[in-house]
């Protein structure tokens, strides 16, 4: 596991090892998103973006666009946190395995970064003080962390089945528009038939431009937000390890001794 010297801002602490890996969830973000624009500069390039835009009479393509690009700016934000506490995480776990006395714990992990991991180790020297032996139970402040870490995550699925959602608004508003110059179609009338035809395909190009754009809106962010998913995942997974294995043993051995 990479480590690079750094400096972690923290209540009392010094330049910590920050955890290269940490960085990944960021770096596959960005790639991700590079690609994403790569396609999306090809499409401008040969006109499918103007295209679709002006075919689309009721907009819902732009709307679309629109909530994409701000569902990508919170994932962006959101990853960024999740890299910090990624580095929280790994400054705690490589100051307390350095702490052979326990001064850190006895310090009220005064010398600890801030953090979600970090107020968590906090809480657990509290409850430890407060609870005056015996074994310690953080079933309750890890679905806390849990919570804290997730924050807005949930956001994104949400922004993901409205983009769908609207694609398929979409596609109803366009057969409704293709449909509806059907029931006064003349036949005998050429005139007619031609403007029905030109609105017909008005209306299926609405229900087409619609439907793709929140299909392809709604996969991209899923797959944004998996990899977000992943990392905070890891992020606890870490958490839960270190406080298992270092903070609660050490903390139920200063009350035994």
């Amino acid at each position: 596991m990479g480590v690079f010297s750094g400096p972690i801002s923290g209540a009392g602490s010094a330049s910590q090892p920050i955890d290269v890996d940490a960085q990944l969830p960021l770096l596959r973000w960005m790639i991700f998103t590079g690609l994403t624009l790569f396609a999306a500069v090809l499409m401008w390039r040969y006109g499918w973006f103007s295209l679709m835009l002006a075919s689309d009479r009721t907009y819902i393509s732009s709307v679309i666009l629109f909530l994409y690009v701000c569902a990508c700016l919170h994932c962006l934000w959101r990853t960024v946190v999740i890299s910090r506490e990624g580095e929280v995480a790994r400054a705690d776990e490589v100051l307390l395995d350095a702490d052979e006395d326990d001064h850190v714990l006895s310090n009220s992990a005064g010398n600890l970064p801030a953090g979600c991991v970090t107020e968590h180790i906090r809480k657990l020297i509290d409850k430890s003080r407060h609870q005056g032996g015996g074994k310690i139970d953080q079933t309750l402040l890890l679905r806390t962390l849990a919570d804290r870490l997730r924050g807005s995550n949930g956001l994104g699925a949400f922004i993901s089945d409205t983009l769908m959602k609207l694609g398929l608004l979409g596609t109803i508003i366009g057969f409704i528009i293709m449909l509806a110059p059907i029931a006064g179609l003349d036949a005998s009338n050429k005139e007619m038939m031609k403007t029905s035809m030109g609105v017909m395909s008005d209306g299926m190009a609405v229900a087409m431009y619609t439907t793709l754009a929140g299909l392809v809106g709604s996969i991209l962010l899923k797959t944004q937000y998996y990899m977000l998913d992943a990392a905070t995942n890891q992020v606890f997974s870490r958490a839960v390890t270190l406080t298992e294995t270092r903070v609660v043993p050490a903390l139920e051995r200063q009350h035994a001794g």
